[in-house]
């Protein structure tokens, strides 16, 4: 029998799954689209040509066809857009920012306080449900478009900036490939508490925190978590909060929140990793005002993602994309801009 492993991505940032399987000394030379299908009895044949078609099908490191010949000893492991989850998605007509859209994938900026797909206790009001009336109501949409919305990434309820959306199963399955191999460009802006001094990398393993399984924790035991790295850069110092870039080296549940407060600048306004009150300032009257005027300004964390490039399957070429700050967001860098100058 092969030896199967299961690389599963259910990321706050990243959809995909990875599967390897190791085919036994007695193996029986057959299609590898037989091969996989036989070990993976939830994924269509489609789903396998596709994967194949897309490069997402290697044998031994190399890419291989679908007519690829299983023999004894391969090892074969294949990338997959996460199975989508059977909910009924109900159109509804919610405003998207479109940066740009073809018969194959959408580009969007996406705003905060809102989730970004259907779930428990959030059946309505999504990204997704917008997606699905947006899509509904096109003039027109490709020959082999696949009925809803294809998410490679999601962003956090109160994160806001940039997503790519497939429309077709290939786009799909080509997107998927390119956040697990890495080569998507995803950065991101930050207010952080604190003044940090210099640019720098944090590497640390992240997972579910055992105290609370809500938010994520960094393990010092390389053997728990799953490795995680952000690069960050100073955008602008304010004395109590800098303004940073992160690029995201992985994409972990909470990956920029849980690395900055573990070296101790937590988002601002986070709410589930402490950066909702007042961790450095004075206790005056007049600062507790001031801080409390910025936290109302946004729901949730100050972080947008701001910059998405990716490789185009079907232009072939990479495309990249750029947006604004949230009103919010920008408002909470003017104030502190003032609040700096009245200090000096």
């Amino acid at each position: 029998m092969s030896e199967f492993i299961e690389e599963t991505e259910v990321e706050e940032e990243e959809l995909f799954e990875h599967y390897r399987f190791i085919a036994d000394p007695g193996q029986e030379v057959i299609r590898i689209d037989k091969f996989l299908i036989d070990r993976m009895p939830n994924t269509s044949r489609n789903k396998v040509q596709v994967a194949a078609k897309s490069g997402n099908i290697l044998v031994n490191e190399q890419k291989v066809k679908q007519n690829y010949r299983v023999k004894p000893g391969d090892s074969v492991s294949i990338v997959l857009p996460f199975p989508i989850r059977e909910i009924e998605l109900i159109p509804q007509d919610i405003p998207l920012d479109i940066h740009y859209e073809d018969d194959q994938l959408i580009v969007i900026n996406k705003p905060s306080n809102i989730v970004v797909h259907p779930g428990y206790g959030n059946y309505t009001g999504t990204l997704v449900n917008a997606l699905v009336y947006h899509f509904d109501h096109l003039p027109q949409r490709s020959h082999d478009y696949f009925g809803r919305p294809g998410l490679v990434h999601r962003l956090d309820k109160h994160t806001t900036g940039l997503m790519v959306i497939a429309k077709t199963e290939e786009t799909l399955t080509h997107l998927a490939k390119q956040f697990y191999d890495r080569s998507t460009e995803r950065r991101y802006n930050a207010l952080v508490w604190g003044d940090i001094e210099h640019d720098g990398t944090i590497s640390g393993n992240l997972g579910r925190s055992p105290k609370n399984r809500k938010v994520m924790t960094v393990f010092e035991d390389e053997t728990l978590g799953k490795h995680a790295v952000t690069h960050y850069k100073v955008l602008k110092r304010f004395g109590l909060v800098t303004l940073v870039e992160c690029k995201l080296e992985t994409g972990r549940t909470h990956q920029i929140r849980v690395h900055m407060k573990h070296i101790g600048h937590p988002l601002f306004n986070d709410l589930e990793y402490g950066g909702d009150k007042i961790l450095k300032g004075t206790k005056s009257t007049s600062y507790s005002r001031f801080i409390e005027n910025c936290f109302e300004l946004i729901p949730g964390q100050a972080l947008h993602a701001k910059t998405l490039g990716f490789f185009h399957p079907f232009l072939k070429k990479q495309l990249q994309f750029d947006s604004v700050l949230p009103p919010g967001f920008q408002s909470v860098l003017d104030k502190w801009e003032k609040y700096v100058r009245s200090e000096d």
